[in-house]
């Protein structure tokens, strides 16, 4: 099991050329992946993206890859004499459109993209892919150990807060014996009080009574609550991605509490369902950072 949060970052030399590489994962439904690198390497994108989700299957992963070339590779400048050309008539025109001469100085030609360019910010290709996909792969490795590590956390807190719905679950079933019998109480009072004499066997008041334990009774939803936690706890040892799984598991054990708190008409049942709720809820928050 893994977080949907992590870090990785490598780096890896070839040929002179050295890729730097960092990755960074937050929680996303959807395995959300993108890249900040030089544009005359966006060709390289869906490849990378490939190797991206042989790792991770959920969560938005920004990465940005970082070229250079060693030092004492070649520093030269070049020159497109296209778009030099091309800058010095677009000044031209404005000059014509505003009726008064428009200054082109030597720094309007460094400004102007693609005008004149550093020969280590242009990247070959197939070059700067056989620096990248190793260091890529590395971070990508490095990404994995951290949330698998994070995972392995959240896995302990929720194999604690596991325990305690069960403790809950159990002192529901426990309350629930005795809400039959009080209820059988509460009735015979009830008619006592009203001066109507009748005897505790009698047919009428033991119906009613059927009926009220079938209606409080929750062993179907004690039973579901049990498999849904033990289902839950077999997940978290899975080496796939759960989280979408944990949290349907979580939405089925809300509603049978849910059930439960309707059903019981009692009020310290009431509030173990609560409580349980609450608990019930951090586990959930949780979940959302489950890959």
């Amino acid at each position: 099991m893994q977080s949907m949060t992590g870090f990785g970052r490598a780096e890896h030399a070839d040929d002179g050329l050295i890729a730097r590489v960092e990755i960074a994962t937050v929680n996303r439904k959807q395995a959300d992946i993108h890249f900040s690198l030089p544009r005359e390497l966006t060709a390289l994108e869906a490849d990378l993206r490939k190797l991206v989700l042989r790792f991770i299957s959920r969560g938005r992963a920004n990465i940005s890859i970082h070229l250079e070339r060693v030092s004492g590779c070649d520093d030269s400048f070049s020159v497109d004499p296209d778009r030099a050309r091309a800058l010095e008539t677009a000044f031209n025109k404005i000059s014509d459109l505003i009726g008064r001469p428009v200054a082109l100085e030597a720094s309007d030609f460094i400004k102007a993209p693609g005008v004149l360019t550093f020969s280590n910010s242009v990247w070959d290709v197939n070059e700067a892919e056989k620096a990248i996909h190793p260091a890529l792969e590395t971070s990508l490795k490095n990404l994995v150990q951290m949330r698998k590590a994070e995972g392995a956390d959240l896995k302990t807190d929720f194999l604690k807060r596991l325990n305690t719905l069960e403790t809950y679950s159990s002192v529901i079933g426990k309350a629930t014996s005795n809400v039959v019998e009080r209820q059988r109480e509460l009735l015979h009072n009830r008619l006592r009080e009203a001066e109507i004499e009748i005897d505790l066997n009698d047919e009428r008041l033991l119906k009613e009574i059927a009926l009220f334990a079938d209606r409080c009774d929750i062993s179907e939803e004690t039973t579901r609550l049990a498999s849904h936690i033990n289902r839950f706890r077999e997940y978290l040892d899975s080496s796939e991605p759960v989280g979408r799984s944990l949290d349907f598991l979580c939405q089925e054990i809300n509603r049978e509490f849910n059930t439960i708190g309707s059903k019981a008409n009692d009020a310290g049942i009431g509030q173990s369902v609560v409580g349980a709720k609450t608990e019930l809820e951090k586990i959930r928050e949780q979940v959302q950072n489950i890959e």
